[in-house]
């Protein structure tokens, strides 16, 4: 397939610095999108860490997906070790690998991957953190989740310690069929705290062949909404994908009632001609009587 892909990254309303990172490869169909946590210069260096090494591995097969992000897992935290000033630094990352018919999703964190397809939108990975798990539980709704005083704090991350490929704990692992007309979103979640995902479906629906001018438009709405974090957003369409232009009724429910249809004019018919004849059978006898 031909990836249409596009991307925008903003350090936000109040921060200094863009600690996100972004990387896409529409040739491989390779997307990723890391968002560093340590503050300072560590954040932004655990995040281009992860990305350089992603970047120059082999994505082809779920283990090759996750010996990538364990690699990068394992140089993040050596260069933390090695230079005290960068100590708990680390990232949390979402990677999408197209991989023959389908996405192999390695994903770490709160950051997050959506896809979209006939109109809808559903969140494919998890949020690796105590308000997502109440929130994906239904103890929380989305409103809520967002507004939650706990909702940066994460359970895993990428680099703050020494880790297993196959560790039970680290990498969620998720595999999904993409069809040509659908499209993927990934984003940190200085988008999905601002933008609830009806605007995203919406932003997302009023996609007109440039994927990046997508991509800003969601940034831009996170400032807008309030932006007090860096915000990153690659937006991948299909070869097929429309937006909400493509969104139309299936032909079977088109033309489901039409049989219907005929048959009630048919019964109708046959009930006026029996009543016109009736009639004239009537006006006959009466008159020869």
């Amino acid at each position: 397939m031909t990836w249409a892909s596009g991307a925008a990254t903003d350090t936000g309303l109040i921060r200094e610095r863009n600690e996100d990172r972004y990387w896409a490869d529409a040739e491989r169909g390779v997307f990723l999108v890391v968002d560093g946590v340590g503050g300072h210069a560590a954040g932004e260096l655990a995040a281009q860490t992860a990305v350089d090494v992603i970047r120059s591995s082999a994505l082809d097969s779920e283990e090759g997906v996750r010996k990538a992000i364990a690699c990068a897992n394992n140089r993040i935290f050596e260069l933390a070790e090695a230079h005290p000033e960068l100590h708990g630094m680390a990232c949390v990352l979402t990677l999408a690998a197209m991989v023959g018919e389908e996405i192999v999703i390695g994903h770490v964190g709160d950051s997050r991957l959506y896809l979209i397809w006939q109109g809808a939108i559903r969140k494919l990975t998890a949020d690796h953190s105590p308000v997502g798990e109440d929130e994906d539980a239904g103890e929380l709704t989305e409103e809520q989740a967002m507004f939650h005083p706990r909702r940066n704090e994460v359970f895993r991350d990428v680099g703050s310690q020494p880790r297993l490929a196959n560790d039970t704990d680290f990498i969620e692992i998720r595999h999904c069929r993409f069809r040509p007309e659908a499209a993927l979103l990934l984003c940190s979640d200085g988008l999905t705290d601002y933008v609830a995902s009806s605007q995203v479906r919406e932003i997302v629906g009023r996609y007109d062949g440039d994927p990046a001018r997508v991509a800003a438009e969601l940034v831009d709405e996170a400032n807008r909404a309030g932006g007090d974090d860096n915000v990153t957003a690659l937006f991948v369409a299909g070869p097929e994908y429309r937006g909400r232009r493509g969104v139309t009724r299936p032909r079977q429910s088109a033309t489901r009632h039409r049989p219907t249809v005929r048959l009630l004019t048919g019964r109708l018919a046959f009930l006026g001609y029996g009543l016109v004849i009736g009639m004239l059978l009537w006006v006959v006898f009466k008159t020869r009587g």
